[in-house]
């Protein structure tokens, strides 16, 4: 029944009935929904910037499965809209909320204002207006429905007003309601057609090689297990990219790592050697395949995603599966037929062997400043069996991805689709979403250096996170590539263009009031972890670690 109300009340209520529990803001945007939301039990996050509060959002919903919503006044839409890069890249459900002035203030240089739809066109896949009190529903439903189907990505909308305010005072006769399938992503669940599994178990059954990859769309679907029966019943390796590192058990068996740019060697051989590839929710993109080197061209493939746009994107040819993940992997299960494949399960089982004897020489190192490898080993030690670790981009992506062992399957891994510094903000969106578990960030100091701030917010709103530290006073990343364009000359003042200065965290920390520690020594490194665990408070563990340590970057195919 229809209910006299004003437009915030409306707004707070339709998000509530979308089971939203948080909102990640920067002040000043639709403060009347805001003081609305007192009643509903949403929980209000303010910020200190906005990148850092879609961060935050973005964090949440990719581990909530659930929408996260992120908003700014017009001034701030730009930084908004800037942040909204990751979640486009990272396949996450992300509202952006933003305000603008009113359409009689257009094209006459009203304060604050720019053009916000050409800002957000090219990372969201929803571009819409609330011009008046009757569409605040219908839009706020739309975004929702966009966000949640498909390809789950960042959706945008433009409140009237530069607060957002501009209609929201207004009162209407309306019923509150909600799409309860677009609460979550996916959304919906399509089952695979008949005869593309028949089509893809022929083609399996004729390969000697298969490699299956499992990519982001197994984390998003759930599909891990359904992966790990498919490759058990056929005898396929599986491979994972670092969007998928936790749907499957560093020990199982067939799993051969983590493949691509910031993968493994051995997960790379292995998909060089392919007579058939299994795609798995893949985007197949350049850091998957090596720019598209491996599989060669040419390679059978079978491509299963959501979206049917990307079947066969860079493979032409796939034998093209358009379902949800996890059910066309189930399908294709059932269906095919049991298989040994000794011979191939031996040599890639060999690439494995191999690439673990080597790594773990620099995962044993007692080098000081301790080496990055050293440290994902230590933190494997101790890691809570249902940990949540959220690494930055880079050399922590790189590091975390490949070196750190996840051997439990409650552990869950995330990492940043491009952008240095996501992680901190993410890490504590993730904890929101997550209250009762323990939530890890790991980053540089120069990710970390990012958004600071935040740790204010972190000990303000009693988000309780710990934040590993990789403190190497620089830019590891920047170092490796400065050198290949010095050219082997050792210049003097190379180091302006990646050196940062030793920096304190743990006293950074510890001036917002929130528990922080430093470790020097490989040994110290358990006891600092628990401490941090046990202080009940944000937490940062300033790791000492060595910038000349460069990550080892997997094999590819010339």
């Amino acid at each position: 029944m229809a209910q006299k109300m004003t437009g915030a009340r409306l707004f707070a209520q339709t998000l509530k009935a979308y089971g939203v529990t948080h909102v990640f803001f920067m002040d000043a945007i639709l403060r009347r929904v805001l003081a609305e939301m007192e009643t509903t039990g949403i929980k209000r996050i303010l910020g200190h910037s906005e990148k850092a509060v879609a961060y935050m959002a973005d964090g949440f919903a990719r581990v909530s499965g659930r929408p996260g919503i992120c908003m700014a006044q017009s001034v701030g839409a730009a930084n908004l809209a800037a942040a909204m890069q990751d979640p486009y890249l990272g396949h996450s459900a992300v509202i952006a909320i933003t305000g603008r002035h009113v359409a009689q203030n257009q094209y006459r240089n009203a304060y604050q204002e720019v053009a916000h739809e050409p800002l957000y066109s090219a990372v969201t896949k929803f571009n819409g207006r609330v011009d008046t009190l009757e569409q605040i529903p219908h839009v706020l439903r739309q975004a929702f429905r966009e966000a949640t189907t498909g390809t789950p990505r960042p959706v945008h909308i433009d409140m009237a007003g530069y607060t957002g305010d501009a209609v929201t005072p207004l009162e209407g006769e309306f019923d509150v309601a909600a799409d309860e399938a677009h609460t979550r992503f996916p959304a919906f669940r399509p089952h695979p057609d008949p005869d593309a599994v028949q089509r893809a178990v022929a083609a399996i059954k004729e390969a000697s090689r298969p490699v299956i990859v499992a990519d982001r769309g197994v984390e998003i679907f759930g599909a891990g297990e359904a992966a790990s029966r498919l490759a058990e019943k056929i005898q396929a390796p599986i491979v994972a990219t670092l969007d998928a590192r936790a749907a499957l058990s560093e020990d199982h068996p067939l799993f051969c790592g983590m493949l691509g740019l910031y993968g493994r060697s051995c997960a790379n051989h292995a998909l060089a050697e392919a007579d058939l590839v299994i795609y798995a929710g893949s985007n197949t993109s350049d850091h998957t395949t090596a720019n598209w080197k491996m599989p060669r061209q040419g390679t059978r493939t079978i491509h299963i995603d959501i979206d049917p746009v990307e079947i066969g994107r860079n493979y032409p040819g796939s034998i093209g599966i358009q379902a949800d993940v996890r059910a066309a992997l189930e399908a294709l299960a059932a269906k095919a037929s049991v298989a040994k494949r000794d011979e191939w399960l031996s040599r890639t089982r060999g690439f494995v062997d191999e690439w673990r004897k080597e790594a773990e020489k620099a995962r044993a190192s007692d080098q000081l400043p301790l080496r990055p490898e050293r440290l994902c080993r230590e933190l494997t030690d101790v890691l809570p069996k249902d940990a949540i670790v959220i690494a930055d981009t880079g050399y922590a992506a790189l590091w975390t991805g490949t070196l750190l062992y996840l051997r439990h399957p409650t552990q869950r891994y995330f990492r940043a689709a491009g952008s240095l510094g996501w992680s901190f903000p993410a890490s504590l969106g993730a904890k929101c979403a997550a209250p009762d578990r323990p939530v890890i960030c790991f980053c540089g100091d120069g990710g970390f250096f990012y958004h600071l701030p935040e740790l204010e917010t972190a000990r303000r709103r009693g988000i309780k996170t710990v934040t590993i530290v990789n403190n190497n006073h620089g830019l590891a990343q920047g170092l490796r590539n400065l050198n290949i364009a010095y050219q082997g000359h050792d210049e003097t003042n190379k180091g302006e263009c990646y050196e940062y200065r030793d920096t304190d965290f743990a006293r950074i920390a510890q001036s917002f009031d929130c528990f922080g520690v430093t470790v020097e020594k490989p040994q110290d490194f358990g006891k600092a972890f628990e401490a941090a665990l046990a202080s009940d408070l944000p937490a940062v563990i300033d790791v000492k670690t060595e910038i000349a340590g460069q990550a080892q970057m997997a094999w590819v195919p010339a």
